[in-house]
């Protein structure tokens, strides 16, 4: 989950800060469950480090989140060129409506269905998943700032209750966390039911983001990369498809009470 030039950075900054706290290689190995021999390795850059030995070395060496901070910095500038000017928009985003027909939104998504759906693509590593995960889960953070941005979301009922017997656990842990997002005043959750047989939306997701000062920005997915939408006309259709799509899903409550009862019909 490394990525160079601020690989070097992190590990530079480890042994200061080691050296700074009076630690040996060994005496920091030990805290963070490492050999003092792994250490010499990580700092060389012989030995790569993942999330969890930063997260260990920030409260070891009470750094405030530094070396997690760093590697967020390169994950962030590791994203393809297409993807970055979204990933700013976001950033800046004072209101984010997104819609998607068959998963839930990347920002409520859990860890487990996040990584679930990573994996899906056979086609990835194991390192290269947790490293989309990492970076997924790290664009959530947006919705817990000190000032975050409305979001409205709109889902298909038929991806609550899309599970076969392996899955259920993990959509009863997911429907519980959009139960507990919708609890905060910031996010909003609303549920398409499935007697909505058609629809505009069933084109494919998208996400609308308001900025501070820059306006509307959009944003559409597909199999191989994405799209960030900034045209006025352009964005004047997906305002408008918005509209149809937030206006085919059911009140607040109602949504509510539809996402327990997929929960009471698994459990």
């Amino acid at each position: 989950m490394e990525s160079e030039p601020t690989a070097e950075l992190i590990r530079a900054q480890l042994r200061r800060l080691r050296l700074h706290a009076e630690l040996s290689q060994e005496e920091f190995g030990k805290l963070v469950h490492f050999s003092g021999s792994q250490i010499s390795a990580i700092e060389l850059g012989q030995r790569p480090f993942d999330r969890l030995f930063l997260k260990r070395a920030d409260e070891v060496l009470t750094t405030g989140g530094l070396l997690t901070s760093l590697l967020r910095l390169a994950e962030r500038y590791s994203q393809p060129n297409w993807f970055r000017p979204w990933l700013e928009a976001e950033r800046q985003a004072q209101q984010l409506w997104c819609y998607h027909p068959t998963l839930v939104p990347g920002l409520l998504q859990t860890e487990n269905y996040a990584r679930a759906v990573i994996r899906a693509d056979d086609m990835l590593s194991d390192d290269e998943v947790e490293r989309r995960l990492a970076v997924r889960l790290d664009r959530q953070n947006v919705l817990t700032r000190s000032q975050p941005p409305k979001l409205i979301a709109v889902i298909e009922e038929a991806v609550l209750r899309r599970a076969d017997e392996s899955f259920r656990g993990l959509m009863v842990q997911q429907i519980a966390h959009l139960l507990e997002c919708i609890d905060q005043p910031n996010v909003s959750i609303h549920v398409i039911p499935a007697e909505v047989s058609t629809h505009v939306g069933l084109a494919g997701p998208f996400t609308l983001a308001l900025g501070n000062d820059s306006g509307w920005v959009g944003y559409l997915e597909n199999q191989l990369d994405g799209t960030t939408i900034d045209k006025d006309g352009e964005l004047t259709i997906l305002i408008a498809r918005w509209e149809s799509v937030r206006s085919e899903a059911l009140p607040h409550n109602q949504s509510a009470l539809l996402m327990k009862e997929v929960m009471t019909s698994w459990s």
